[in-house]
């Protein structure tokens, strides 16, 4: 951990501060077997108000019981995220409401076309190692959406995948394609290809659906992130501190959550706060409260021992712009500094305004740049090359040796997409900006790109698993 913004009595005074807030105030959970495990443990609850108490020693006590290292596994199992282990691991969005083809046009209604080609898209992509469904299908009905987008990412990519989960039904369909896809209950408990998102609703509220699902994912074990956008000056505090204060006791009552459904979940400490513009009225994806957010997210994360998400590499800009590589570059270098685990929801126009997959490419090259400063470097004879300096002397040059030749390439990183040439032969190959270029590589990508495709009979496996999840849950509804 490079980075810091919090001594370690600040993460004292946070934790009390949370602490304070879980026992004096409490969080609203309307599941009543919750309810009653809370109830089973000691803690405070009021049914009537579904509001619970939660004492310090049992907050402790769950943190200590919860799992802090996993990995999920793509249907190649090679291809994996690591988490709790010092591994970066790189996300795109798990779905966005609408979709932008071109910057600067209309946006759309995103489609399941949408998520079949931003996920063959991710797959593509060095640094992204969990693709996100970057959609959220307006034409399939969302009782069994979240079982179809499942369904149509296992097929585009080899990596491990995240979507929006929806209710506990749907998750047990889920479930079954995974079993389906690894063989048996004991492999797909073994590796996992994805996990469900709990996010709490700030302030100190949870969702019926989002805690009812776990009981699915639970017979797999799956690990949980567990991420609060609590938003600074709306829905948290307009300070710094109070708003870090709520996001933690939003997140460990989540985490207490997790444990009361199945002791040993793994969990994913997510430190996903905010800022809130007073000005435009909305969220604030990328200010430099984000970067601190960011930092301290993680310290506090960090402290208690999980793995942690933050929301690195975002941009408020709606173009792949110098604001947008502003933004993304510096909370991004800083999440990485801080020793985060993962840095998401890559690929998103704006705060949560549309997917885009020109804004994606920009961003892929900002983590390849982040990850290069990140690289293991040698310091031994060969590396600094004393006898090469002593036979060149003062006044000579290295571009014609073969030590050069020999290390170069090991050595220095290559953009894809920044410009380093000299003005006259950029201008007379057009003078290109970023945005240019970004349209220029994505249009490369998903013109070449085709992944490994998916066995025919594993295919009409899970297609069964899709069309019962379609029949049976169209007629719950």
């Amino acid at each position: 951990m490079i980075a810091k913004v919090l001594s370690k009595e600040q993460i004292d005074q946070i934790h009390q501060a949370s602490i304070e807030i879980l026992e004096r105030i409490g969080v609203f959970i309307p599941h009543d077997e919750i309810l009653k495990r809370f109830e089973n443990y000691g803690a405070i609850v009021n049914r009537p108000e579904k509001r619970v108490k939660i004492p310090n020693e049992l907050v402790m006590e769950f943190i200590s019981k919860a799992g802090k290292k996993f990995t999920i596994y793509g249907r190649d199992l090679s291809k994996k995220a690591e988490f709790g282990v010092g591994k970066r691991n790189y996300n795109t969005t798990a779905g966005q409401a609408f979709w932008l083809d071109n910057i600067g046009e209309k946006r759309r209604y995103a489609t399941m076309n949408d998520v079949s080609k931003a996920v063959k898209f991710a797959d593509s992509l060095e640094y992204i190692n969990i693709p996100g469904a970057m959609s959220d299908p307006h034409e399939i009905p969302v009782v069994w959406r979240c079982v179809a987008v499942a369904f149509e990412m296992i097929k585009n990519t080899t990596k491990p995948i995240t979507f929006w989960f929806y209710d506990r039904a749907s998750t047990k369909c889920i479930v079954d394609l995974l079993i389906k896809l690894r063989g048996d209950e004991k492999k797909a408990e073994k590796y996992p290809l994805f996990y469900p998102f709990l996010e709490p609703i700030s302030p100190l509220s949870f969702p019926f659906n989002g805690i009812d699902l776990l009981f699915e994912t639970a017979r797999l074990n799956l690990p949980v992130p567990i991420g609060p956008m609590a938003q600074m000056g709306m829905s948290a505090p307009s300070t710094i501190a109070g708003t870090m204060a709520q996001e933690n006791a939003e997140i460990l009552a989540g985490i207490c959550i997790t444990q009361l459904i199945r002791e040993g979940m793994p969990v994913c400490y997510g430190g996903i706060c905010h800022a809130f513009d007073m000005q435009t009225v909305q969220l604030i994806f990328s200010g430099p409260e984000q970067a601190i957010f960011n930092v301290a997210m993680t310290q506090m994360g960090k402290h208690y021992g999980f793995p942690v998400y933050v929301n690195a590499g975002l941009t408020d800009s709606k173009r792949p712009d110098a604001q947008a590589g502003l933004e993304c570059g510096v909370t991004l270098a800083l999440g990485v500094a801080a020793g985060a685990d993962i840095f998401g929801h890559m690929g998103i126009c704006g705060v949560d305004q549309a997917s885009s997959l020109d804004i994606l490419v920009m961003q892929s090259e900002i983590i390849s740049y982040i990850e290069s400063t990140n690289r293991y470097i040698k310091y031994e004879d060969e590396n600094f090359a004393i006898d090469i300096i002593e036979k060149i002397g003062p006044r000579g040059s290295f571009i014609d040796k073969q030590h050069t030749r020999k290390h170069f390439k090991k050595e220095l990183w290559f953009p894809t997409l920044l410009d380093r040439r000299y003005y006259n032969a950029w201008n007379e190959k057009g003078a290109s900006d970023m945005e240019q270029r970004c349209n220029e590589r994505k249009k490369a990508i998903l013109t070449n790109h085709e992944p490994e495709p998916l066995a025919d009979d594993l295919v009409y496996e899970l297609e069964k698993i899709v069309e019962m999840a379609k029949r049976n849950l169209t007629l719950l509804k």
